[in-house]
């Protein structure tokens, strides 16, 4: 490929893929650290809430270091699964949602991580297990029967060759160290097993969603996979990813070679050097094929899972439905196109556009009308109809609203005979009528039209109750007529 190319290409592989993306980030030592720690180990999928709460307390104590960390956990994850770091699936245990590593996320992790602790990638172990493969290889490829079986023989010999060696005593085992490096070795190429399984989840996703976008967007007369959905035919079992995986879960899945492999496991456990592995690689060696068929299991569901879901699409004819959906959208965003050289989105209109949605709201908010809380508690009495008494009416006015008027007219009757007067001199020559209703009247008649001495007075008046009264407020003064 010119290097031109090769450049346009890489570019644009920068801008789309999220390991790339996370490899640039100036975060990315907390992202690579928080997420391949929660979520690059044995457990490579958590609670939402079970997750937020364990980064928070990781950002807590990094705080503490002197990171600046603005966001929650919460806020944190909201951006990584924006970028494509973090995928979200409903739980399918318990109500709520999980959240796990993206292919990509965990290819950028795994770079890093091989950064910080780098091993040696030309080891005697990897070198003689290319050699093997590679024999394997020219055997089995070999379109020369008679070629095929001179090499098996040749391997026969070879086996011979070394029982016989071993028999003499010529041959011992490799020492402890070898021995070590060969586990150590066979127990990185296992580690990237597992990831490899995010990967295979994803391409089960994306041609899901590819065949459902073919269903929709064929026309009537082209839509193959239509009918073949209706013939039976399972396009995700059938894919080369399906039919690869398939074959991959029958090798996981042979009670025999299970049987095998868990001896070996037994027996190399056993051995002298593996008491220098680490409790994580005894345990990885331990656990590595219930992990894969656990795996293996998991996507075999999600194959089923997208496979039935097809053909329930197909078979219940909403891709019809999603068809005149299609049809009519295009409509209007060509309508849409024509009509922009002559209009702008925001000149008024007079249409009116009814939302096809509802405001949604949890069950907690709804507020149910009781009738109860409304039935009279008392006995209802009808009254008799009669002519209302002016004097009752004011009666009433005078206990429910301060009577102003009195109040100005007796500040101006006052106010006639000498030059000014207090509060207190007008309580004096007219007794409070409203009890302290009156006494604020004043007040506030005087605080708007009045002015305020620095020298307190004492104000004095009767209670509606007949009980006597008196309180100390600044001298409030008259010092002309009132309205």
């Amino acid at each position: 490929m010119p290097a031109v190319a090769q450049v346009l290409e890489l570019a644009q592989l920068a801008e789309r893929d999220a390991a790339w993306k996370l490899l640039r980030a100036d975060s990315a030592p907390v992202v690579a650290g928080l997420l391949g720690t929660h979520l690059g180990g044995d457990e490579r999928r958590v609670d939402a809430e079970e997750l937020y709460e364990r980064i928070d307390a990781d950002l807590e104590r990094l705080r503490a270091q002197g990171l600046v960390l603005p966001l929650t956990a919460k806020g944190y994850c909201g951006e990584w699964r924006s970028a494509g770091f973090l995928v979200r699936r409903p739980s399918s245990e318990a109500r709520g949602e999980t959240l796990e590593l993206s292919p990509d996320a965990i290819a950028g992790i795994r770079f890093l991580q091989g950064r910080a602790a780098p091993r040696s990638r030309v080891t005697e172990s990897r070198l003689a297990s290319l050699a093997a493969q590679v024999r394997r290889l020219a055997i089995d490829t070999d379109p020369d029967v008679s070629a095929r079986i001179a090499l098996l023989e040749e391997e026969i010999e070879s086996i011979g060759r070394r029982i016989e060696s071993l028999r003499s005593g010529d041959e011992t085992a490799i020492d402890e160290d070898r021995a070590l490096e060969r586990a150590r070795d066979v127990l990185a190429q296992a580690a990237d097993v597992p990831d490899d399984f995010a990967r295979v989840r994803a391409e089960f996703e994306t041609l899901n969603a590819s065949l459902r976008a073919k269903i929709v967007e064929s026309d009537v007369s082209q839509a193959s996979v239509v009918d073949e959905v209706f013939r039976g035919i399972d396009h995700i079992s059938d894919s080369d990813a399906g039919r690869s995986f398939a074959a991959f879960s029958q090798l996981v899945l042979d009670p025999a070679l299970g049987v095998a492999f868990e001896a070996d496991i037994r027996r190399i456990l056993d051995r002298g050097f593996a008491r220098d592995l680490t409790s994580d690689e005894r345990r990885a060696l331990r656990s590595f094929l219930t992990t894969l068929k656990g795996r293996s299991a998991e996507i075999h569901d999600v194959i089923t899972l997208f496979a039935r879901a097809l053909r329930r699409y197909v078979q219940s004819q909403d891709y019809q439905r999603d068809r005149v959906l299609r049809t009519l959208l295009r409509e209007a965003q060509h309508a849409g196109v024509e009509a922009a050289a002559h209009t702008r989105p925001w000149y008024p209109t007079s249409l009116t556009l009814d939302l096809s949605a509802v405001a949604l709201s949890s069950v907690g908010a709804i507020d149910l009308h009781d009738p109860a809380e409304f039935a009279a508690t008392e006995e209802v009495v009808t009254q008799t109809a009669s002519l209302a008494s002016i004097e009752e009416l004011r009666a009433i006015a005078r206990e429910t609203e301060i009577d102003f008027d009195e109040l100005t007219r007796n500040v101006n009757d006052l106010l006639a005979e000498v030059p000014s007067c207090t509060v207190a001199d007008v309580l004096a020559r007219y007794p409070a009528t409203q009890g302290a209703g009156s006494v604020i009247g004043l007040l506030s008649i005087a605080a708007e039209q009045g002015t305020v001495d620095d020298e307190p007075e004492v104000l004095a008046w009767q209670g509606a109750d007949g009980v006597p009264r008196a309180a100390i407020v600044a001298a409030h003064r008259f010092t002309g007529a009132v309205t």
